[in-house]
């Protein structure tokens, strides 16, 4: 996995139907960051959303998930720098506002736009900045690869690159393109989703199809990434399908396979960039489970040893600690002992079956320390369940930039 770098978004296509667009609306005091992004069918879509299982969550999460899922959706409007998050009845008003300005100038009821909101938690939304420009919003909305970047920057926190992937996917003669955004540095853990992600598809999917196959996609990527264990009160990821292609996918057929395979794989790079632009992070994390009874317990394995802050320090530290690693599969709730567990850190045996290994530690340590890619490898002699999670380590740097921004 690279070092976060923006996409090319001249080799990413725009699904048919569609028209995005971002602009500076005046949140963020920079006035070169965009903080206000839309997406739009041309007509009714397809909806459905997964929404974060905080219990403190903002108003946006609120009212787009009363929307959803649907077949009549028009759009999405999205705003970053304030989460509109604990700010009581204002804040719902305001997200319903964003909504109702929103589909006036799309020509459709409220209840077909969907909001977010991601940033500081606690501020009332500066709504009249928001309303006085969605018209100009409206009016820059287009299909060209300039805005979708805006798009994808107007959603941007403390990323430090905008995050897109797309894929085409041939159903029934016919190339469907799947596109997707998202941003999310921080406030990352498993069991949700990232902070915010919008797909798009021209495939013709009815709601039932498109809540399935969102909850399978997020299932299988943002469901497996953390950054610091910390679920978010914004988490939101919606998939909105125009059918604009001219395709009908047929359920449970071979073509809504592919297009499932094709939304989980820009799921799961969308996912893979968030922890790729982990705050402070140096270094990209993979962890494998495999051997295991059933994949629930591979994934909790997993996640306990992803959301770990001492096996992330010592990842941090290029030390290649595998006592924490061990500890982590003991009290991740599964029945197994020490025996049970082998262990590879970048291909090297560091524990075999209940005992540590022979391998040189100044050398794994020195590569852990030269490369940004580290690989750390549970097996266990159960069955054939497997997991995969993607974690960053935590550095001095996190600490610095999460004590200097307000949350």
């Amino acid at each position: 996995m690279p070092r976060p770098e923006s996409p090319v978004f001249g080799e990413l296509p725009l699904p048919k139907g569609f028209r995005v667009g971002g602009l500076h609306c005046g949140i963020k005091p920079d006035p070169a960051l965009n903080d206000l992004a839309g997406f739009v069918a041309d007509g009714p879509a397809t909806a459905a959303g997964v929404f974060t299982t905080n219990r403190v969550c903002g108003a946006p999460v609120k009212v787009s998930r009363s929307r959803v899922p649907s077949t009549d959706a028009r759009g999405v409007i999205i705003n970053s720098g304030n989460a509109n998050a604990c700010t009581g009845e204002r804040g719902k008003d305001h997200a319903e506002r964003m909504t109702e300005k929103f589909a006036e100038r799309l020509g459709c009821r409220p209840n077909q736009v969907l909001v977010c909101s991601t940033g500081v938690i606690g501020r009332p939304l500066p709504i009249e900045r928001i309303e006085s420009a969605i018209p100009e919003l409206a009016a820059c909305l287009g299909d060209t690869p300039d805005h979708l970047e805006a798009a994808a920057r107007g959603m941007m926190t403390t990323d430090t690159v905008p995050k897109a992937a797309a894929r085409i996917v041939g159903i029934g003669g016919t190339d469907v393109v799947v596109c997707g955004v998202a941003k999310g540095a921080a406030m990352i853990r498993p069991n949700m989703a990232t902070m915010l992600a919008v797909l798009l598809t021209d495939a013709a999917l009815t709601a039932q199809q498109a809540d399935r196959l969102l909850r399978g996609a997020v299932d299988r990527s943002f469901h497996c990434i953390s950054v610091e264990g910390h679920r978010s009160t914004s988490d939101s990821v919606i998939l909105m399908a125009s059918g604009a292609a001219g395709i009908e996918v047929a359920a449970d057929a071979p073509d809504e396979s592919n297009l499932a395979d094709a939304l989980t794989d820009v799921c799961q790079r969308l996912a893979q960039a968030i922890v790729a632009d982990a705050e402070g992070a140096t270094h990209f994390v993979t962890i494998d489970v495999r051997g295991a009874r059933s994949d629930e317990e591979a994934r909790r394995i997993a996640a306990t040893i992803a959301d770990d802050v001492l096996v992330k320090t010592a990842v941090a530290g290029a030390d290649p600690n595998w006592g924490r690693i061990v500890s982590c599969c003991g009290r991740s709730g599964i029945a197994l002992t020490e025996a049970d567990i082998s262990i590879r850190i970048n291909g090297v045996t560091v524990f075999a079956r209940g005992e540590p290994a022979a391998y040189d530690e100044p050398a794994l340590a020195e590569h852990m320390r030269k490369n940004y890619d580290v690989a750390i490898e549970v097996e266990l002699p159960f069955g054939n369940a497997a997991a995969c999670f993607w974690t960053s380590d935590l550095t001095q740097e996190y600490v610095r930039l999460n004590s200097e921004y307000t949350t």
